[in-house]
């Protein structure tokens, strides 16, 4: 199974602010905030919701095809990734723009403020899905993740004109999207991804209920923090997968990444949906433990250990005939 993954590529800049931010907001005042938060720590890591998917594939064994743009400073990046199983030939780069920067701050509660440039990003609107299909042999399903929005939009359409199959991700840019953008993206997808307050988030911006959606889309996976991920299709019994036992929780950002990583691997695998998330759940505690989210090392016996642990012998011997 062919699967190409478009999305942004960026390096990360992630800082540590000891405090709470709860305790800097002022309730009346919300509406001339101002702040500055004094932070112990700076790492600056890769990142990018395309490129963190296709790095987690790549460690499953999975050899992702990334569809992004990126700034000529993308040299280094390219053969981090290369290196890690990822074909990053159909990478476009911009020749006046740089790479996109994310730039995040987490407190000690775990939550977070980020802001996000986009740079050479916004011209992954003029990367063409047919040309990405032609080069590698046909795709069997493009994840249509967090991008410039015009190239979310496009690469939705060429999916539905083409015949592709697209799962529909729209994380971080679901902020800025209204109500009819977010039908065409969702309209058809065989799969739809959120967190559980972007599903209420498309649901309220969408108009459409909860029912009128899984009407429109294949399977939708929605994720639930600590615990777990439910599956729901049209007319069945939802499944629940709970998240394998975290050893530490170092820092949560591109957990959701990890997730759906896992979870595309599994269908290229051909396993079933549960298996699926249940690899995606593993992953995305391997990254949690980490700091930085393309820093983890996946190693096969440690990864099967913890999945049996977490999961059980049978699904654990499903999983362990497919990863390398």
């Amino acid at each position: 199974m062919r699967i190409a993954v478009t999305g942004s590529i960026a390096t990360d800049h992630l800082m540590t602010f000891p405090g709470r931010f709860a305790d800097q907001l002022v309730a009346d005042q919300l509406h001339t905030v101002s702040l500055s938060f004094l932070v112990d720590t700076l790492d600056v890591r890769r990142g990018g919701v395309g490129a963190n998917i296709c790095f987690g594939m790549g460690q499953l064994g999975v050899r992702p095809v990334l569809v992004g743009a990126a700034g000529s400073d993308f040299d280094d990046y390219r053969a981090w990734l290369d290196r890690h199983g990822v074909d990053t030939a159909s990478v476009r780069i911009s020749e006046v723009l740089h790479t996109a920067r994310f730039v995040c701050t987490t407190d000690a509660d775990h939550n977070q403020i980020g802001s996000f440039y986009t740079g050479a990003m916004s011209e992954a609107r003029l990367i063409e899905l047919h040309a990405v299909a032609a080069r590698v042999g046909g795709l069997d399903l493009v994840l249509i993740g967090a991008d410039d929005p015009e190239a979310m939009l496009r690469h939705t359409e060429e999916c539905r004109s083409r015949g592709i199959p697209w799962a529909a991700d729209f994380s971080q840019q679901i902020a800025r999207m209204n109500g009819d953008e977010i039908r065409i993206l969702l309209d058809g997808a065989a799969y739809l991804f959120s967190n559980e307050y972007e599903k209420g988030l498309i649901e309220s911006k969408t108009g459409w209920t909860e029912e009128e959606i899984l009407g429109r889309v294949g399977t939708r996976v929605t994720t639930l923090g600590s615990r777990g991920v439910r599956i729901e299709r049209s007319g069945e019994e939802p499944v629940v997968v709970g998240c394998a036992e975290e050893e530490a929780k170092v820092d949560p950002t591109g957990v959701g990444d990890a997730f759906r990583a896992g979870f595309l691997s599994g269908l290229a695998w051909g396993v079933g949906h549960e298996r699926a998330a249940q690899v995606g759940c593993m992953l995305a505690t391997l990254v949690i433990e980490t700091l930085g989210t393309q820093e983890y090392q996946l190693r096969r016996a440690h990864f099967m250990d913890r999945f049996t642990k977490a999961y059980g012998d049978e699904a654990a011997d499903e999983v362990r005939t497919h990863l390398r």
